[in-house]
């Protein structure tokens, strides 16, 4: 049975925060053999207005926002006035009854009415940040996230973060490929961690990014090698202490945690695509030993490869001799 996904659209919804998760989630994946895609279900009260260009009916109510697997609440009110008290009822109700809440950009304002984002980090566009912080002082709001998973949870910066995070979605639900062949199809990059600034701060000089990205190309095209810091950072041609910087500026993480989330990354893939051995997917990958691999798997997706691949597989292919990862 397909996991039903409710998009729940509001007066002035902008049409963007309709159509990136329309796209995503509501499009059929010919990526997908052995399982069914996702049932998206448009949701909205009468003759809800889109973005102010033209008028449009759903075939389905905020009511049945409460039946969904995954509720998501894109942008879809002026930050400045109380969202729809109908909305915030039938999200506070699929919550209660156990459905995964998702906001886009200025819809954590509806999942904060609710009272779902008390006690929790969360993010919205960064320029609506601080009205969220201080009309909700529970919630511990992240300005610079691009999204942030809380588990049952979660939330989205603006605009193109909300690609990031229903692709981030369907990685959680499906596993990497499927998320990157999705994501390839729609032309996007496949994936940017939830922490990833939202935007480049224009006083930083174009060498800072460059160097960064040159780093972390070369770093990718390396990861089945052993990888120092120092080595990174007399790459980028830069002080260890300079490209912690960096990391932290732009990728919000420092440069080590960023390598093992690229390892563990290549991995996922070859969990899900080949029939190779732990131990060589480990070497591969560039973690040294099984144990060290495993190690870093459980802290980043917190279950083991074996547990993982099990789920996430499609067609594994049993290595014959000789058989090794693809580069």
């Amino acid at each position: 049975m397909a996991h039903v996904i409710a998009l729940a659209l509001s007066d002035g919804v902008p049409i963007f925060e309709l159509a990136a998760p329309a796209a995503i989630f509501g499009t059929n994946r010919s990526e997908l053999t052995t399982t069914d895609w996702y049932d998206l279900r448009v949701c909205s009260p009468a003759n809800a207005r889109v973005d102010a260009w033209f008028t449009t009916t759903t075939p389905y109510r905020y009511d049945d926002l409460i039946a969904a697997d995954t509720v998501i609440v894109p942008a879809c009110h002026d930050e400045a006035l109380d969202p729809p008290l109908d909305l915030v009822d039938a999200v506070r109700s699929a919550a209660e009854r156990g459905a995964r809440v998702v906001s886009l950009c200025t819809g954590a304002f509806v999942l904060a009415a609710a009272g779902l984002l008390d006690g929790r980090r969360a993010t919205t566009h960064w320029l609506h940040a601080a009205t969220l912080a201080d009309r909700y002082p529970h919630i511990e709001v992240d300005p610079a996230a691009l999204y942030v998973d809380e588990g049952r949870v979660l939330t989205s910066a603006g605009k193109s973060a909300g690609m990031d995070l229903c692709l981030h979605i369907v990685r959680c639900d499906y596993g990497a490929d499927v998320a990157n062949q999705v994501a390839r199809r729609l032309v996007t990059p496949p994936h940017r961690e939830g922490d990833q600034s939202q935007y480049i701060d224009p006083t930083q000089p174009r060498a800072t990014h460059d160097t960064l990205g040159n780093v972390m190309d070369w770093a990718i095209t390396h990861l089945g090698e052993p990888i120092t810091v120092e080595q990174l950072a007399r790459h980028g041609r830069v002080s260890v202490r300079t490209l912690h910087r960096h990391f932290n500026s732009h990728a919000g993480t420092n440069p080590l945690d960023w390598l093992n989330s690229q390892r563990v990354r290549r991995a996922q893939q070859l969990l899900e695509t080949t029939g190779l051995p732990i131990e060589h997917i480990a070497s591969h990958c560039g973690f040294g030993t099984a144990t060290a691999f495993r190690r870093q798997f459980r802290r980043l997706l917190d279950t083991t490869p074996d547990n993982y691949r099990r789920t996430f597989t499609t067609e594994v292919v049993t290595p014959t001799r000789g058989d090794t990862a693809p580069s």
